[in-house]
């Protein structure tokens, strides 16, 4: 024990001494004893010091990279966090809330790191990040048909360990296997089976949050308002979410996948239309989504439009065409296009990897990572063929990759309240949109350029979707909707975005805020604020 006390008394003065000296350089305004706070109020039993890198620390960089997903936010010029705290143990994150409330810094916390504007590992202030990659156990209950699983894993973590207990279970969240467990549910994440069983916030039943009192409580501690709150109000405005409880769904041994493309020359905007018309009436095993994009044509070399249906049927190929043979003939679907496989492996599939590929690929937590720009919109009314060929005029003209991804409602939707969770974009909605372009190109021209096209193109797409407010999916993070800066204004600044993600809802979530974190410390550039001062 004497030894385990003057190792980490010299690994304390270290880390400490490392700090002081970072410090000096004026590299940040954060206090000299932030790091002794940590050190003195965390638990013994589980140290703190190993979960702690500053810049002088030669992992610092490799810690800070490994889950930017976003390059245009890893730059030279990117502000850095002080300090990253990889929690270990429950009571790092009690301690961090308690020496960061004390300082008055600004805490980002990062699970999977996809937030699409860097707002879990950027910021214009001093910050440091709360790290949760190491909180990733998932604890499968096949028999209750539920799971614990803490916020730091991923996606393809979870259904890597559901598929190993279960043929028949799965879990309708999305199909980006590296992201984050913690952004993804408490942002009301969504995947191919939610016109089945709704969204990620729809199968939840419990969770444990650390509040702003560094009190560890579960769903019964804190209150059905709060439960309410993390279930699609982002849990980063109210609280450090450690687990989630999940409810496990049902799927067949044997599920139905495709993927097919037609041009504007095989009448893309026709199917385009009349997808429109079925898409949220099909039958809810059927999940097809629609992409819009802009390809050279093979034959002629000249720009054309381009329509991708990808689908996710819960059950065989033979009553997959009966379905579509009845819904929606036009796509003319072939035998040769469509693979019966196994849920898991559909998962792979909508990953574009092959079928048949080794399931440990889901374990991978690294990504592509790109340049990007992500933007979204909901679609009340279908949009007419014409209305399809007049927007990609516009997308061909923009001479770049840009992407309009429609992802279709009904069904379970559809039946669900828009106040059962803070997501309120349920009955009334055809599809939502999700506008995306990658790019590799360094520099900020570059990216200048890419983001001006995305507000273009979101910019004709005006009349063909909703107004008044003109809404808006939380979990696309996009700072266009405007910015808070957490100061005298907070509350006015956050409506600009809040009524877009939350319609009638974020007033409830502002209420409850104000009362869990009346000081606004969970805070970022799109947190839920605190009402205004009387």
């Amino acid at each position: 024990m004497a030894t385990f006390r003057l190792t980490n008394f010299l690994f304390s003065t270290f880390l400490l001494l490392c700090w002081l000296s970072w410090s000096a350089s004026g590299s940040t305004s954060a206090p000299e004893d932030f790091i002794p706070c940590l050190l003195n109020n965390s638990d013994p039993s589980h140290p703190i010091s190993s979960a702690i890198y500053t810049p002088n620390n030669s992992s610092f960089s490799s810690v800070l990279q490994a889950y930017i997903r976003n390059s245009r936010f890893n730059t030279s010029t990117t502000r850095k966090p002080f300090l990253i705290l990889t929690a270990l143990h429950v009571s790092h994150i009690q301690a961090s809330i308690l020496c960061a409330r004390r300082h008055n810094l600004q805490m980002k916390i990062r699970s999977g790191g996809h937030d699409y504007e860097g707002v879990s590992y950027v910021a214009e202030v001093p910050f440091f990040i709360l790290d949760m990659l190491n909180l990733r156990a998932i604890e499968i209950d096949i028999e209750k048909e539920t799971a614990w699983i803490q916020t730091g894993a991923t996606l393809g973590e979870v259904y890597y360990r559901i598929a190993e207990k279960s043929k028949v279970h799965g879990y309708p969240a999305g199909v980006c296997p590296t992201v984050g467990v913690g952004g993804h549910i408490s942002g009301a994440g969504y995947g191919n089976m939610m016109r089945k069983y709704g969204l990620t916030v729809d199968n939840i039943d419990d969770a444990l949050i650390v509040d702003v009192n560094g009190q560890l409580l579960d769903r019964k501690a804190m209150g059905e308002d709060l439960f309410w709150a993390i279930s699609g109000g982002g849990g980063s405005s109210f609280c450090v979410v450690l687990s989630y409880k999940i409810k496990l769904v049902r799927v067949p041994e044997k599920v139905t996948v495709f993927r097919v493309t037609r041009t504007l020359e095989q009448n893309a905007s026709y199917i385009g239309s009349r997808w429109q018309q079925v898409a949220d009436k099909l039958d809810r095993d059927l999940f097809i989504r629609f992409i819009m994009d802009v390809v050279n044509d093979t034959q002629t070399g000249k720009k054309t439009g381009r329509a991708t249906f990808s689908a996710l049927f819960l059950g065989d190929a033979e009553r997959l065409f009966s379905v579509m043979n009845t819904s929606f003939p036009e796509l003319d679907l072939k035998r040769s296009e469509v693979n019966e496989t196994s849920w898991i492996q559909s998962v792979l599939f909508w990953t574009n990897y092959a079928i048949g590929t080794s399931e440990d690929v889901l374990l991978s937590r690294t990504p592509q990572v790109n340049s990007l720009k992500r933007k979204s919109d909901y679609v009340k009314k279908p949009i007419s063929k014409e209305g399809l060929e007049w927007i990609w005029d516009r997308m061909a003209t923009l001479e770049a990759p840009l992407t309009l991804t429609f992802n279709p409602y009904g069904g379970r939707m559809a039946e669900i309240a828009s106040t059962a969770s803070p997501f309120p974009h349920r009955k009334g909605n055809l599809a939502k949109i999700q506008y995306a372009v990658n790019w590799n190109e360094q520099g900020t021209e570059a990216a200048n350029y890419y983001i001006g096209l995305t507000r273009k193109l979101h910019e004709y797409m005006t009349p063909f979707v909703s107004k008044n407010p003109r809404e808006a999916f939380y979990n696309y993070k996009d700072l266009d909707l405007g910015i808070n800066h957490n100061g005298r204004e907070s509350y006015y600044e956050g409506r600009a975005y809040g009524i877009k993600y939350f319609l009638g809802n974020f007033n409830r979530l502002v209420e409850i805020k104000t009362r869990v974190d009346p000081q606004n410390f969970f805070r970022n550039e799109q947190s839920i604020p605190t009402l205004p001062p009387n």
